[in-house]
């Protein structure tokens, strides 16, 4: 952790904006780029809300992204390669973080996979499964 804060750029801007992403995202100024790092902690923090309040969350977040005119940058854990989780929670979570991301990327303008220090397109290289 020290060492990824050390690493960012001294006019970046950090905010913990917790629950409330979407509400940050809106206050941010549009005209300047964002990276929102990482998108697990907004997952983990909803996992008490029903399917239909977290779809709400997930709609009000979209929104709040596609007011912004600059480029935004959202790391999203991807939690599919991992060991299926024992628990419901884990199960939960890794559910909606992959829906979630789906979601996002149905907007954006690409999509990437970074691995072991390497970056692959995934809108250049793959194709979308129905």
């Amino acid at each position: 952790m020290r060492l990824h804060r050390e690493r960012r750029p001294l006019h970046w801007q950090l905010r913990e904006p917790g629950s409330k992403l979407a509400e940050c995202i809106r206050r941010e100024d549009a005209n300047q780029p964002l990276l929102i790092d990482a998108l697990g902690g907004f997952t983990a923090v909803h996992l008490d809300r029903n399917d239909l309040q977290w779809e709400q969350e997930a709609e009000d977040l979209v929104q709040s992204l596609l007011t912004r005119r600059r480029p935004t940058v959202i790391v999203v854990e991807e939690t599919g390669w991992g060991v299926v989780p024992s628990t419901m929670i884990g199960g939960l979570f890794r559910d909606r973080q992959g829906w979630l991301a789906q979601r996002l990327e149905q907007h954006a303008a690409d999509s990437w996979l970074v691995v072991q220090g390497r970056a692959l397109n995934l809108t250049q290289l793959g194709m979308l499964v129905p």
